[in-house]
This record gives structure tokens, sequence and C-alpha cells, in this order.
């Protein structure tokens, strides 16, 4: 062994010497290999292998002689620099918090069990507060298990914020993507994790179990066959003997149910039934021959038995308290098998023997079940929403594409081109109304009503149509079942409501005097004779003795004859039945004539020809002393 002389000089200035007997100055190693991969090796000798005092610190020393500084005697110390920042990925790298949690699936297609229980494990991982499921693998479970959901950022409401570890805690429900998951428990990391953070966790709570899984971890059962009566000698006795019982389903209180026809065989032999259900031609349904096939059926079941696996495993006598025998069939009663109730209405002549004989039952009577035809159901019709006529708009309740109403054929073939014609007055407050007249046309065709109002010269009223044809409804009449004006409701004297405005009628034409002497029975007495009356009183004496002369003076009949040309030349005159009318509203004596320039005016309204030669030839033959014309004679030629 060297002796080194300077070993042991502390290292100032003055007292560093160099070793003159070194003779090694290599250095160490400092790379290296691990698993494969090249890595840096810290040197743990200086040069020559000298030893290094560094290497007899603590890594809490180091740091602490890194950050020291010395204190100065006098002014304002320096600050220690701050420590170094260390990322979350290097800090939390590989530490994960775990907690133990369970989410209930439902399981809607099985008789053994309403809800699954599944345990699962839930990891938050702390370096960048992802979250990942993963479901511990059961063999045999029939489930795919492994991880639920994959590592990942996890959403805890709509606004997108995501689930932190504050968020997490013992005995507290979580949603992720739809699911709820109840956490239970918590491993120690996690535990002293979550308490150095100042977060107080809830108690431990119990993993929830499976009650499927904990019903197949006991044991099964021992099934042992008990002894019976004698079953050769009911196979001796009932072999080839059935019951039949016919039998209706009645499913008519449900959507598209109707009331099906079965037939019931009981089998005396075994004390099985069938039930084949009867088939017509055409009824649209497959003509599959049984609905139960033949077997036993229970009638009362144990309580446990709910749960029992009918549709794989067949009911035996542990979960049956009670079977169905020959004495439950009874003619009249309603029978419910598995779920579905039957009627049965009657039976075969062996079944009522056998009754008679075994049980002492001699009255199974026959009951009708003959589908009976519902009373028919009235129509009802909404309201009437006031457009068009009623008759138009109940179309729409009868058919999807409305169709017009029926039209009395016969009525408009024999009233057609018939109208009723009325002079009226408007009854009004107003000044300016009170010498207005209307002529009411009533079409017997089609019961509807169109009124004129002749155009007067400077009365400041713009005549001509005054509604078009409709049918009136009258007031105080329902809405739904309207009562419309007819030719009796016209007579002198009466009030017309047409949809709000008043008419009092003052005028008719000679064809209403005749149409309602034709037909008196659609009259009252009054209202016959006070239109005759008025008629009565409004001949003039002119035409009379106009009548009287044809026999005696001659010049009548040329007078007949100007009348007829000019009928035949003015055929096509389309105002001709309005001019009567017009000439009586301003005769107020119904004396048959008027002055000379109110009848040029009521001619220049109706565009009457005043100057052809022929007309002006009848104006000068019905020219009164006077100066008044009469307008009986002149409108016989513009009459029909």
């Amino acid at each position: 062994m060297v002796y080194n002389p300077v070993h042991g000089l502390p290292f100032l200035p003055g007292t560093s010497f160099k070793d003159t007997t070194k003779t090694a100055f290599h250095r160490s190693q400092t790379l290296g290999y691990r698993n494969g991969y090249a890595v840096v090796r810290r040197p743990t000798v200086g040069i020559g292998g000298e030893w290094l005092q560094v290497n007899q610190l603590s890594q809490a020393e180091l740091d602490e002689l890194a950050n020291k500084r010395p204190a100065l005697t006098y002014g304002q110390p320096k600050q220690a620099p701050p420590a170094d920042f260390i990322p979350a990925h290097v800090a939390f790298d590989k530490k994960v918090l775990k907690f133990d949690a369970y989410f209930q699936e439902d399981v809607p297609m099985s008789t053994e069990e309403h809800y699954r229980v599944r345990q699962v494990n839930i990891y938050y991982y702390l370096e960048d507060d992802s979250m990942s499921i993963v479901e511990p693998v059961v063999e045999n479970s029939g489930i795919l298990q492994g991880k639920l959901i994959k590592r990942q950022r996890l959403t805890k409401n709509d606004r997108g914020d995501h689930y932190h570890w504050k968020d997490l805690n013992r005995g507290i429900n979580i949603t992720i993507y739809g699911k709820t998951f109840r956490i239970v428990d918590c491993d120690r990391f996690t535990q002293v994790f979550l308490e150095s953070q100042g977060i107080e966790l809830n108690p431990p709570e119990k993993m929830a179990l499976d009650p499927y899984t904990e019903l197949r971890k006991q044991p099964l059962r021992k099934y042992i066959t008990p002894s019976d009566f004698d079953q050769l000698k009911q196979f001796l006795t009932f072999d080839k003997q059935v019951l039949r019982f016919y039998a209706i389903w009645d499913d008519t209180d449900s959507m598209f149910g109707e009331c099906r026809t079965y037939i019931i065989h009981y089998y005396l032999v075994d004390d099985t039934v069938e039930i084949r259900e009867v088939h017509e031609r055409n009824n649209g349904r497959d003509p599959f021959p049984l609905l139960v096939n033949r077997q036993r059926l229970p009638k009362i079941l144990v309580e446990n038995a709910k749960n029992f696996p009918q549709c794989v495993l067949e009911i035996s006598d542990q979960e049956v308290l009670e079977w169905y025998t020959a004495k439950d069939f009874i003619v009249g009663k309603p029978l419910t098998i598995l779920g579905r109730t039957f009627f049965i209405y009657d039976c075969d002549p062996f079944t009522r023997q056998f009754y008679r004989e075994k049980f002492g039952i001699t009255d199974l009577p026959v009951i009708d079940v003959s589908k009976k035809e519902p009373p028919p159901v009235k129509q009802e019709l909404p309201p009437y929403n006031g457009y068009g006529l009623v008759e138009d708009s109940a179309q729409n309740c009868f058919a999807l594409i409305p169709k017009a109403p029926r039209k009395d054929i016969v009525k408009m073939l024999v009233n057609d081109n018939k109208v009723l014609r009325y002079l009226a007055a408007l009854e009004s407050p107003i000044p300016e109304d009170k010498n207005r007249r209307f002529i009411f046309s009533y079409f017997l065709a089609t019961d509807m009503i169109s009124i004129f109002e002749p155009p007067v010269r400077n009365s400041g009223i713009i005549g001509g149509k005054y509604l078009g044809r409709t049918r009136v409804v009258k007031p105080n009449s329902s809405v739904d079942h309207p009562d419309y004006y007819g030719p009796g409701d016209f007579f002198i004297g009466a009030v017309i409501d047409v949809f709000g405005h008043r008419f009092v009628i003052l005028d008719v034409d000679e064809y209403v005097l005749k149409y309602m002497e034709s037909n008196a029975a659609l009259y009252s007495p009054e209202a016959l004779s006070s239109i005759q009356n008025h008629v009565q009183k409004k001949e003039p004496p002119g035409p009379e003795l106009e009548n009287k002369q044809t026999e005696e003076d001659p010049g009548t009949r040329e007078l007949e004859a100007l009348i007829d040309t000019i009928q035949k030349q003015l055929k096509d005159y389309s105002c001709k039945d309005n001019i009567r009318e017009a000439f009586q509203v301003y005769d107020k004596e119904a004396s048959g004539y008027v002055d000379r320039e109110m009848f040029f005016k009521i001619c220049e309204s109706f565009n009457i020809p005043i100057d052809d030669s022929l007309v002006k030839e009848l104006i000068r033959i019905c020219s009164h002393e006077e100066g008044n014309i009469n307008y009986y004679t002149f409108v016989r030629a513009f009459s029909n």
C-alpha cells in the first residue's frame, strides 16, 4: 500500500498539493447497457480510481449545498433560487388511483334473472387526468369482459367539464356514457393520496353481489321419483276416451283483438290437455293446428316457482301444488290456462254423459256466444265553421275526398227557369237608404235568392247586383241545422233578414200571384189574401179601358200589332224582366202612369232603344194628355 502524504489536508488555497506518487490517470466509464438499451452511468470514483468525497453526501445535503449562498455582513441578502420545475408527467408518472365500483344492468328476456350486477375497477391516472374502467374477467360468464372504457378523459356534464380526482370519493354515483357506477371502496395508495390533499373520504361500502351468480353457487337439487297410483289401471280404463269442450277466447278489449274459437281436448288416460284453434276459410291466419300441445297444465304454482325457467325446462311436481283435472272443466264457466282465459260454452254428447255418470252433473247448458251486431253509431258532425254552406262543409266529415252534396234533380227539372220576383225596401235609420228599392229573385229550382238594386241616376248609390245567388238562413236558427227562407216566407209586408240587413216586401209580380194560387199549401191564408188585395188595388183603370176598347175600337188592333213587332225585334233583350218593377218603384200611388222625365230616365238606365221608330210610336200611343205615360201598355212590349 502506497502512503499518500497529502491525504486528509483541507481543500483550501495554499494547502492543495500535487500528488507526486500518483501514477494512474484513467477515467471511469460513464456509459452502460441495461436491458439492451444504452444508458448514462454516474461515475462512483474519480480519475485514476481516486475516492470522491461527493459520494459521501446524501441527495438532500447536495441539494442544500447547491442552493446555499453565504450571508453578507451588510446589504440586502439575495433570495435563494426557486426550486426546479417538475412537470406533471414526471411528478405523477406511474401514480394511479384505483376505485372499486359496480353497475346494474337490466336483463329483459330472461326468466331466471331480472337484472345483473357487474363489478368493475376504475383507474384514474394522475399524470394526465385520464380514466379507464376495467371489468375483471369471470370464467364461463358468457359476457364480453375486460376493458369496458379505454383510457381517456371522461366528461361529467353537458358543458364539457371532465372528471377530476376531486370528484371521486367512496359511496357516490358517477355517470359515464349513460351508465351509473357506484364507487364502494379504494386501495391504500388512493386513500393516502386523497387524504393528503384534504379530501374527507366516505366510509367504505360492501360490494353488491350478482343474485344469479350467487344462485349458481348453491348445490344442485336431487330429484327422487315419487310413487303414484296404478297408472296401468287408468290406462286400461280410460284409453281412447277424450272429453271435448268448445270454448272461445275474447280478446276484443285489446287493440286489434277479436273473439276466437277453440276446441279443448281432455285425455282421461293421463290427465293431459290439448287446445286446438278452429280456423275458417280466408280468415287471414296461418293454419297452425295446435295452440297448446298435449301436456299436463298446472293450476296452482308454489311461491318460489314464479322465476322458474318455463321456456327452457318443463314444470315438475315440485313447482306445482295442483294440476288441472276433469272437474275443473265446466260448461258456462271461464277457465284460465297459461295466462289466457277461455270461456267454455258447449261440449259433445260423450262429455255430457261422462259428467252425468262421474260427477252427477245433468244440466250442462248450451250457451249462445254468437256475435251480435253492435248498434249503429250515430255520426255526429263537428260544429259549423262558418265557411261556405253547411251541406258543403259537412262533406269533409264523410269522406277523405269531399264530394258535392246530392241535389234534387227532379225538383230542378220541374222548376227550371221558374223565378219569383218581389219588390222590397231596406229598413235602415240612414235617411239615404229610405228611398232605395231592391228586387228579390227567388229561384225555385235551387231555393236560392239573388238581390238586384235598379240604378238611379244622380242618387249617389251604384246600383246593380246587391247579392249573388245563395241560400239565406233565417235569423235565430241553429248553426248546425239551419232553416233557410222558402217561398212561403215572401208576401206583402214580410220582413226578410238577409245577413243582418232587414228588407220589407212591398210588391210582387203577376207570376208570383199565379204560383201562390197554384201552390196554396205553401202559403198561409193571410199571405194569400194580402197579396191578392194588393194586386187588385194596384191595377190601374187604363189597361181595363184598353181591354174594353180592344173589342170596340179598331185602333187597338194596330197597337197589338206594334207590340208584337217590337217583341220580335227585341226578343234577346237582357233586362226585360225587371222593367215593370223599376216603373212600380216610382209609381207611389200605383196609378200605372209616370211623368215623362222619370220615364226616359228609367228607359235610359235599362238601355231601351228609345230612338227606334217603333219604340217612338209606342211611346206616342202610351202618352197621356197631362204629360204622363202609361207604362203598363209600354212594358207589354218588353215582357214575356
